[in-house]
């Protein structure tokens, strides 16, 4: 009898169209909590120029959390595009989302990544292990992740094991901001979200920024 995919406990994903949505990661049972947020226009076409400059983006630093809870500074994040239309609100969005991270895990110290990516970095379903990540697409395709038990988890990364119906995975839009337990969360070892980046066509870009609990 073939072992059953489903964990002994009840894994679920959430998604709503508040930020409210995402303190439902701290949940035990929940591995994604997703905000299906609309961009605004200004960020939206700021993140549509950049990928339309076809220039490279991959910045990362490490960002330490005041204890005051002013913003964090991001100084010269994407200081190539300063001169761009709505550089700004970007960076004011950008900035949210870090004091949002930040408040809600209790984080002292977060790892920043924003990158434009013309291929899959991580092209198989796989688990990431760290305690959470936020991922969010500011344009470009989302990326891909599966419900519970849509694949049997001791088969991550064999090609020949991802599902086939094209039904069975869903997808982040552009704007979305999900958070993605991994396997370094206390209790949700075992049950970090599945998820793999989008195949791009040639001529794809996506411009997309990560955000990792790293103390």
């Amino acid at each position: 009898m073939a072992a059953p995919l489903l964990h002994s406990v009840v894994t679920r994903q959430v998604q709503g169209d508040t930020p409210q949505t995402l303190a439902q990661v701290l949940a035990d049972d929940t591995n994604l909590a997703v905000w299906q947020r609309q961009l605004p226009a200004h960020i939206s076409d700021f993140a549509a120029m950049v990928l339309s400059m076809d220039q490279p983006l991959a910045e990362s630093r490490v960002l330490e959390i005041p204890d005051d809870e002013t913003a964090p500074n991001l100084a010269n994040l994407a200081a190539g595009f300063v001169d761009l239309q709505g550089h700004d609100g970007f960076i004011a969005d950008v900035a949210w989302l870090v004091s949002a991270f930040a408040c809600l895990l209790g984080a002292r110290r977060v790892g920043l990544r924003l990158r434009t990516l013309d291929k899959a970095m991580c092209p198989r379903f796989h688990v990431d292990h760290v305690p959470v990540r936020l991922l969010t697409t500011y344009a470009g395709v989302g990326s891909q992740w599966l419900e519970e038990g849509a694949m049997d988890r001791r088969r991550l990364a064999e090609p020949a094991a991802e599902p086939g119906d094209p039904r069975l995975i869903q997808q982040f839009r552009s704007g979305d901001v999900g958070l993605l337990k991994g396997e370094k969360w206390h209790g949700n070892e075992g049950r970090g979200l599945i998820h793999r980046s989008p195949a791009l066509a040639p001529g794809q870009r996506r411009l997309i920024l990560t955000l990792d609990w790293l103390a």
